[in-house]
């Protein structure tokens, strides 16, 4: 059967149920033609049925029905229900990003949450593998790359299991493959951590990297970053983009397709095709030795400017017994440091030509106007 002749018979179908419905609404007063008996076949029988109930002849029909009777056919016409065929549950087909929904519950307490999460099923279909990553830049990018892939398995997992911090490292490098995210890690990672509409990774931005990594984790973490960017692939998530702790339920969890769970992590993917692994099909940028670009969102374009034309270099300070890690920018010209100018704060924009003349403008304004304000007279001295 064709295409066009099976769409022919699914309207069919659906302008027949509406007629008979509509016809018990009118007390019968709608005449349905049958294909059964129909001259010359079925070609005849279709024929009348769109002539009697096209949507010129529907919009009539209704026309003369009143708003009970109306409602009774919308709620029964099974043209009018459509089924979302990527697993999302029954009314979370779409989502309103002006209007988060919720489950009436404002802040569900840990036992709560953990008990919201155990009522969502896993997905039944198979999780595919990514393929593997392999991390081609330059020594500065590869630098920078590792430290910000080794933070978010630190501070998102530093007593995870080894699996729950390697899921962690997919889901960075994940995003970095996927049109909707950075191409960078350190953009990845850092995405969201400037703007006042939240971080895509707490870490970021929640205050957790003023405290110094203990040594042992950390190198642990530095362990299973350089092993994702070698090339390892943690088969277990394939292609997931988020996760969250067991002990919150956030409202984006029952949009997404849950595919499993490593340590205290849930980990998820995007319905559809969109979280399949064809999808994946961005490449990496690099950059990373530069600020990454989504951590400069909201910044004057010639401080990006500056920044992005920057080296970054660590600095350790140690004051009143308490040791601390800066890392700041250096600037550079062409990749090269650049000659710090005296009296020069680093990393402070220098002000534009046109900034320069209006600032002395205003200084001239102000001493002429000094000028002409009479001398005050001398105070009296006391008797």
């Amino acid at each position: 059967m064709s295409g066009k002749l099976k769409t022919i018979f699914a309207m069919t179908a659906r302008r027949l149920a509406f007629c008979a419905l509509m016809a018990s609404a009118l007390a019968s007063s709608v005449a349905c033609v049958s294909l059964r008996g129909a001259p010359n076949g079925h070609a005849q029988g279709l024929t009348a049925i769109s002539g009697g109930l096209s949507d010129i002849g529907l919009g009539a029909l209704i026309a003369d029905m009143d708003s009970a009777m109306l409602a009774l056919a919308r709620r029964h016409d099974p043209g009018s229900r459509s089924a979302d065929t990527w697993g999302r549950p029954v009314g979370w087909a779409s989502l309103d990003l002006t209007t988060a929904p919720d489950l009436g519950i404002s802040a569900p307490d840990a036992q709560t949450a953990r008990e919201l999460n155990a009522l969502r099923p896993f997905a039944s279909s198979p999780v595919r593998p990514m393929r593997p990553f392999m991390l081609k830049a330059g020594p500065l990018d590869a630098e920078r790359a590792l430290q910000c892939l080794s933070q978010a398995v630190y501070y998102e997992g530093a007593r995870e299991p080894l699996k729950g911090q390697q899921a962690i490292a997919q889901v960075v490098l994940n995003r970095l493959r996927h049109p909707a995210y950075p191409k960078s890690v350190c953009g990845v990672v850092y995405q969201g951590s400037a703007r006042t509409t939240g971080c895509q990774f707490s870490f970021t931005c929640d205050g957790s990297l003023k405290w110094a990594p203990e040594p042992g984790l950390w190198a642990q973490a530095q362990s299973v970053a350089r092993r994702a960017l070698a090339g390892f692939v943690m088969r277990e998530v394939g292609p997931a983009t988020h996760y969250h702790a067991d002990y919150v339920a956030p409202y984006w969890a029952p949009t997404l397709v849950k595919l499993k769970r490593e340590g205290l992590h849930i980990f998820y993917r995007w319905t559809g095709p969109w979280g399949e692994p064809p999808a994946f099909t961005g490449r990496y940028a690099g950059g990373e030795a530069s600020l990454a670009q989504s951590v400069l969102e909201g910044l004057d374009e010639r401080t990006q400017g500056l920044l992005n034309a920057s080296r970054l270099r660590t600095v350790t300070l140690s004051v009143g017994g308490e040791t601390r890690q800066y890392t700041v920018a250096e600037p550079s010209i062409n990749g090269a440091p650049a000659v710090r100018p005296r009296g020069v704060i680093p990393g402070r924009r220098q002000p534009t030509a046109e900034e320069i003349a209006t600032i002395n403008a205003s200084l001239a304004t102000m001493e002429r106007d000094m000028a002409r304000e009479p001398t005050p007279a001398p105070t009296p001295a006391a008797p």
